[in-house]
């Protein structure tokens, strides 16, 4: 029978050990703007249910109540991987509003087509933005890139489902 040895390099120093996987700061940097969308998202997704009115009201009410909880679901799942891997979140009001790339939400009452087409913009938005920095994360840590993969279905397929409201055959 024959032995393997790990070659010094390959092994892990006892802080490693003791500390576990690490993210980069690219990758923290990363999983921070993915965290700042989501909370942006579920804050713009609440207020667009407050301020809808119109035909086909109760549905969209409705259907925003999901968005806004799959989204606030979304954030907590990557802030807590962010403090697995030794990152540290930021989901403080000023840093989501100086860093999201969602376009800011109208103020006061909207109608049930504009809430739709603002909805789909930024679920379409919050996801972009999870899928340009994909990559980088999948490249680091396979496990955070599938956490990615879940949240992006689930918002495209509100983006979907909220998007069919207006359209026209």
């Amino acid at each position: 029978m024959t032995s393997h040895t790990v070659p010094p390099t390959a092994r892990l120093s006892e802080h490693e050990a003791a500390v576990g996987f690490t993210a980069s700061r690219q990758m923290s940097e990363a999983l921070q703007a993915i965290l700042v969308e989501l909370v942006e998202l579920h804050l713009q997704g609440k207020q667009a249910h407050w301020n809808l009115v119109g035909h086909n009201f109760r549905d969209l009410h409705k259907q925003l109540d999901h968005i806004v909880d799959d989204a606030r679901e979304a954030s907590d799942t990557i802030a807590e991987r962010m403090r697995a891997l030794h990152a540290v979140p930021d989901g403080r009001s000023d840093t989501v509003a100086a860093t999201t790339t969602l376009p800011k939400f109208p103020e006061g009452e909207l109608s049930v087509a504009a809430v739709v087409d603002s909805i789909t913009t930024r679920l379409h938005a919050a996801t972009a933005t999870m899928r340009r920095l994909h990559d980088g994360v999948d490249a680091e840590d396979p496990s955070t890139a599938d956490l990615l993969h879940s949240i992006i279905d689930t918002l495209e397929q509100h983006a979907w489902m909220v998007s069919a409201e207006n359209r026209q055959v």
